[in-house]
């Protein structure tokens, strides 16, 4: 890393015959001032704007796979609404639009007829009135998954069966699997947590590099910072193109980096703990029903665990419309899921799933025996952390918006693909091109530049850093690396020098 930072112009061609050594003195005798080493600038702020240029530099140049990996596969997962309804039209879609539809009664008895397997979990009512109904098995053998069988809500006509993963298809769960893990497992999700610990990083470096650009200077107009300018020519064009285009995605960039680290692997638990400490977690429903007591041998083991499923499995499908029945009188629109409770203490649960904004997120818990609501839990009463989190993982995955939503999130990941390639167009311009110093790239900036930041940034930056790192513990180990590794370069480089 810092064998291209430290070359230097002082390696040109000497006079021929001579050895560095005469060649020094005849420097010292033609001008004595030349003789004494150059005095190492001192501690300003343009040692900030310097680290920055490094930092970028280097950030972009070994993140940006990265970010180009995560850009591409949340392209592809953007459209799978789309997708969904291009391969799985079939189940997804009803042939045709009735007048009223069928009792859920009917609808999961039409359901078990051609999947006796498992045991009922849930019923998801249609979306809209072109769409089915769905019935969702628990199969042991599917694991986490699914089996959900899709129902015309008009007919009772089975429509077909599909594995799911949290309500998605088999197409949405694959995309979904390659952006976040690249089907690597856990081990796979740490190329996305890099991607969004280091996305936030480059993306503010980068604007303050642009709009201090010109000597350390401000941008004299709006102009010259939101447009590329388009008279330049070479690096200069280049990077006027990469500058102007991250400045228009700095906002959404910005928004995909912070909403993506809240569920990543270990920056999403220190986040959960912050939600902790503020108390900013969603209510939870109180399921259990008033004066019941949990069954028998429910200490754990076999039985409890057999007795739960098979109660669930049990329940009556004419409670189902009961539940749903009782939902819809304290208000709750829209499409729900309606799940029966595990044991004879529960209570039915009915949750809206809108996720389009206005959202609708309340839940009821229902005694469908006496007909009654006995918990209710509210969107509104979210905390502000709880509400802010749910929105934001919904406008990352495109469905907060609608169709407005997918536009959006496309175009940013196109254009971080573009301010990327644009990146590693620029290194590669900067290249050296003079027959005795060519190279295949440009070279990198400057070490050693902690040596010229004002002592209040560096005695301030360091706690601040390695706070961050515990924040964003991916950020702080791969940040270590880079130094490490920087170190151990420029000790083998002098070691060669000497």
């Amino acid at each position: 890393m810092s064998s291209i930072a430290e070359e230097s112009p002082q390696n040109d061609r000497e006079p021929s015959g001579a050895s560095p050594a005469d060649a020094a003195t005849a420097v010292a005798v033609a001008d004595p001032a030349a003789a004494a080493p150059e005095p190492r600038p001192g501690r300003s702020w343009q040692g900030v704007r310097a680290l920055l240029v490094r930092l970028h530099f280097y950030a972009g140049v070994f993140v940006a796979p990265f970010l180009l990996v995560a850009a591409l596969t949340g392209l592809a997962y953007t459209f799978t609404p789309q997708l969904d309804q291009l391969v799985y039209g079939d189940q997804l879609r009803v042939e045709q639009v009735g007048d009223k539809p069928r009792p859920l009664t009917e609808q999961i008895a039409a359901a078990r007829a051609a999947h006796p397997e498992g045991s009922l979990a849930s019923v998801i009512t249609p979306p809209g009135p072109e769409d089915t109904t769905r019935v969702v098995l628990s199969v042991p053998e599917l694991g986490e998954k699914q089996r959900t069988v899709f129902v015309d809500p008009y007919t009772a006509e089975v429509r077909g069966e599909l594995t799911t993963w949290w309500g998605s298809t088999p197409l949405t769960t694959w995309l979904d699997d390659l952006h976040r893990n690249l089907h690597l497992g856990e081990t796979g999700r740490l190329y996305s947590e890099v991607a969004a610990s280091w996305l936030w990083v480059i993306v503010a470096g980068g604007l303050v590099l642009w709009l201090g650009r010109s000597r350390g200077q401000r941008a004299k107009s709006a102009r010259g910072v939101l447009l590329p300018d388009r008279s330049a020519r070479g690096v200069r064009r280049t990077r006027s193109w990469h500058a102007a285009t991250g400045v228009w995605l700095a906002l959404g960039l910005l928004f995909l980096s912070a909403t993506g680290l809240t569920w990543s692997h270990y920056a999403g638990e220190r986040f959960g703990q912050l939600l902790d400490a503020v108390k900013g977690h969603a209510p939870e429903l109180d399921t259990t029903l008033p004066g019941a007591e949990p069954p028998a041998g429910e200490e754990g083991g076999e039985h409890a665990g057999h007795g739960a499923a098979g109660e669930s499995a049990a329940a009556d499908p004419a409670d189902f419309d009961a539940a749903l029945a009782v939902a819809r009188d304290a208000g709750l629109g829209g499409t729900v899921e309606v799940t029966p409770p595990a044991d004879s203490s529960g209570a039915w649960v009915v949750a809206q799933k809108d996720n389009v904004w206005p959202v609708h997120y309340d839940q009821v818990a229902v005694d469908s025996e006496k007909a009654e609501v006995t918990s209710h839990s509210r969107w509104a009463d979210y905390p502000l952390p709880a509400k802010l989190s749910k929105l934001g993982v919904g406008g990352h995955m495109g469905v907060l918006f609608g169709v407005v939503n997918q536009i959006v999130l496309a175009v940013v990941a196109l254009g971080l693909t573009a301010v990327s390639i644009w990146g590693y167009r620029m290194w590669w311009q900067r290249r050296p091109t003079r027959d005795d110093r060519g190279a295949a790239l440009g070279k990198a900036p400057a070490r050693g530049v902690w040596r010229r930041l004002p002592l209040p940034v560096l005695i301030l930056g360091i706690p601040a850093v390695a706070a961050l790192g515990w924040a964003l513990p991916v950020l702080g180990v791969t940040l270590a690396g880079f130094l490490v590794l920087d170190v151990v370069a420029g000790l083998v480089r002098r070691a060669r020098a000497a």
